[in-house]
């Protein structure tokens, strides 16, 4: 059994059974797990800002900082390994205001809005997700179950 660590603007995918896909300190950032239960196929994207168009450059040498290129690239790196888009569970967390007492930045808000946004678009739905609030987040999925969990600050884990 191994952690595969998905760091900030990262992204991790796999296909085998001891492997559990981890993201920590989830804050405004959103974490997506998706998982086909038939391919045995998961991955688990952190990414940090909703529109690629903000910085071109740090689009095309990172995707996954950006939900409208991390997102994608998170589903096609899956296909890669047979997942099947009719099958995939999708779940989120994330989205938190942290740092922005006055929500002036609203990045969280925006975060979510563009996920929901890509999601409606693709006819994807959101089986079930654990976003906004003002606290970070820790998000496991496990490949041999395809099992979401979420951790808050101080909290217990609990199945997303």
């Amino acid at each position: 059994m191994s952690d595969l660590i998905v760091g900030i603007s990262d992204f991790k995918i796999s296909n085998t059974a001891g492997d559990v896909i981890v993201t920590y300190a989830l804050g405004s950032c959103i974490g997506i797990s998706i998982y086909d239960p038939v391919a045995k196929v998961g991955g688990l994207l952190h990414y940090m800002l909703p529109d690629s168009t903000l910085d071109a450059k740090k689009a095309t040498d990172n995707p996954a900082m950006f939900a409208d290129t991390g997102i994608p690239l998170l589903f096609k790196s899956c296909y890669k390994l047979g997942a099947d888009k009719r099958r995939m569970i999708v779940k989120a967390a994330g989205g938190a205001s942290i740092l922005d007492d006055t929500n002036f930045f609203r990045i969280g808000q925006k975060n979510i809005m563009a996920m929901r946004k890509i999601f409606w678009k693709n006819n994807v739905m959101i089986a079930s997700e654990d976003t906004g609030a003002n606290y970070n987040r820790t998000v496991r999925l496990d490949i041999a179950t395809g099992k979401t969990y979420v951790r808050t600050s101080g909290g217990e884990m609990k199945e997303l």
